[in-house]
């Protein structure tokens, strides 16, 4: 993989005394090395990549799935602005340029089709979200074990991958094939991105995060964390998300009507940047917030993201994304502490990322408790049943080192000084920082219990 800031890579590894990070175990398929080197080929022989206008990709799924109606909401602009960041700015290789196309020609697709559901199925409108429990913190501070575990109550419902990329139609039927079409393309990922796997769970049968179902409007930072896009970034955090949480509403709906239950169990830490928005369309939320030293969380989130937009672009620089992610991250934690006081203190429940990792059962039952729910005797041993083939697997830990982003953990505490005060994480992190340096480089077990 050519990676920028090599140099820097290599002098971090030749100070470190345990095995390579995670980052430094890149390296592509050879089918993809070539497949790329083709794209490099073509290039240089002055002949341009095909130029994709929303436009056309709409005009496209119309024709592909023989419908016309996108439903409510316009989405043209975000569709521009995204593709023309995705062409200009994110120095995307020919697996890159491919997927993208695939990914939003999938999008457009399932959006015409679910509107099509909704005319057939009247009765998808008339599906009530009650209370739903959402999820947030930090990113890689145990929101993902939250979300298995507590969607393990057969009382409760979360969003699956396989459900959210072909939710069309909302019934049983052809039920299996999709999951073994989203399960062949889990493996595929899994084989293009081998390393993403030591970091992040991917299955057919996982659940899905939240931005996920808002990628229809094209208004998600799902776009962000595949690609390096900065002028729609900047676009996006300027614009009124309520359409993306109606959208979201919408699409729980679709898969409420095919199999209901008593409780969404949602998920995304994203949602901490636009709490009016959400607030505005399920005024009835209930949330948890995990909570973790953010010096561990913005090193572990660097290194996801830049393994991930390593996929796609031959150019990825760590540096830019670690900072990045802790330019967002803190301004988005500073924006959630200032609306939180709009919720009543029996509306969310703070959970330590260290009880997770623990004792994830003894978690569990205080959110239970807090919310006054019931944990029967199956719902827990569904959870157990999780931990216990989790800790079977053989471990494939993710390893980090903030070094390898050229951040340092002073800084990182100035940027979250708010939130490490107001929940003692920056003694949380003196603590965890003198286990860090006996073993130079920090690592957490393979997802969903990191």
């Amino acid at each position: 993989m050519a990676f920028r800031r090599n140099r820097c890579y290599w002098n971090c590894f030749n100070h470190m005394d345990n095995s390579p990070t995670t980052l430094q175990k890149i390296r592509p398929q050879l089918p993809v090395r070539l497949l790329n080197g083709f794209g490099v080929l073509l290039e240089k022989t002055r002949i341009p990549p095909t130029r994709m206008f929303a436009a056309d990709l709409i005009e496209t799924a119309k024709r592909r799935c023989g419908l016309d109606n996108f439903g409510e909401g316009e989405f043209s602009e975000a569709l521009s602005r995204l593709l023309d960041s995705c062409q200009n700015e994110a120095q995307l290789n020919l697996v890159g340029r491919i997927a993208l196309k695939t990914d939003l020609l999938e999008t457009l697709c399932a959006r015409l089709q679910m509107e099509r559901d909704r005319q057939v199925y009247p009765g998808i409108t008339r599906q009530e979200i009650r209370e739903p429990l959402f999820i947030l913190g930090l990113p890689r501070s145990g929101t993902s074990v939250l979300h298995r575990l507590l969607g393990a109550d057969p009382k409760h419902r979360s969003p699956l991958m396989w459900e959210v990329r072909s939710p069309s139609p909302p019934t049983r039927h052809d039920e299996k094939r999709r999951i073994q079409r989203a399960a062949q393309s889990c493996n595929f990922f899994n084989w293009l991105v081998p390393t993403f796997r030591d970091a992040h769970t991917v299955g057919a049968e996982v659940p899905q995060e939240c931005v996920s179902l808002m990628t229809p409007t094209f208004l998600s930072d799902q776009f962000d964390a595949m690609y390096y896009v900065p002028s729609y970034r900047a676009w996006f955090f300027r614009q009124d998300l309520r359409p993306a949480y109606e959208y979201h509403h919408r699409f729980l709906q679709h898969l409420q009507f095919r199999r209901a239950a008593q409780r969404w169990i949602l998920k995304a830490p994203t949602h901490m940047f636009a709490l009016p928005a959400l607030l505005s369309v399920y005024p009835d939320a209930l949330f948890v917030q995990t909570h973790r030293t953010p010096v561990e969380a913005m090193a572990s989130v660097s290194s996801l993201m830049t393994i991930l937009r390593s996929a796609f672009s031959d150019a990825v620089d760590p540096f830019v994304v670690s900072r990045e992610a802790i330019d967002y991250w803190s301004e988005t934690m500073n924006r959630f502490l200032r609306e939180r006081g709009r919720l009543a203190d029996n509306r969310i429940c703070d959970v330590q990322h260290d009880d997770i990792r623990r004792e994830p059962i003894r978690a569990i039952r205080r959110i239970y408790e807090f919310f006054g729910w019931s944990l029967s005797r199956e719902a827990e041993q569904n959870m157990r049943v999780l931990i216990d083939g989790q800790a079977s697997r053989e471990s494939a830990n993710h390893r980090y080192d903030l070094s390898q982003f050229g951040a340092n953990a002073d800084d990182v505490l100035v940027a979250f000084a708010p939130y490490c005060e107001r929940f003692g994480l920056s003694r949380s992190h003196m603590q965890q920082g003198s286990r860090a340096r006996r073993s130079s480089a920090m690592t957490e077990l393979q997802q969903p219990w990191a």
